[in-house]
């Protein structure tokens, strides 16, 4: 019997040091809650993706026919198409932490 090592899996932003971060947020219009998501995403992107990330901002009031494509339910919703695996966080992303960890900018376990 060997023993077997467990590999810990490192954040995203750790594996693309280089890559581009594609990131798509859905919203209904201009309302305060989208207008927040779209300030918080922009401000977490400044700090810690800067400049590699592009910021796609869909209004489904306008084109509601590409919730399809990403299987949007609730709104504000964002994206990260790139890197792979695609992720999704629902909300107005004003809980930093939990939106650098839900695109794997930050681990879980970390303090």
């Amino acid at each position: 019997m060997t023993a077997r090592k467990t590999a810990r899996r490192k954040p995203a932003a750790v594996e693309s040091e280089t890559g581009r971060w594609d990131l798509c947020l859905y919203v209904a219009g201009q309302t305060p809650r989208s207008r927040t998501a779209l300030a918080n995403l922009k401000r977490i992107c400044e700090v810690h993706l800067s400049p590699r990330y592009r910021i796609e901002v869909i209004d489904l009031l306008e084109r509601p026919e590409l919730s399809r494509s990403d299987q949007i339910l609730a709104i504000p919703t964002l994206v990260r198409r790139l890197p792979r695996p695609m992720r999704k966080i629902i909300g107005d992303l004003s809980d930093t932490e939990r939106v650098l960890i839900g695109l794997d900018l930050r681990s879980a376990d970390r303090s």
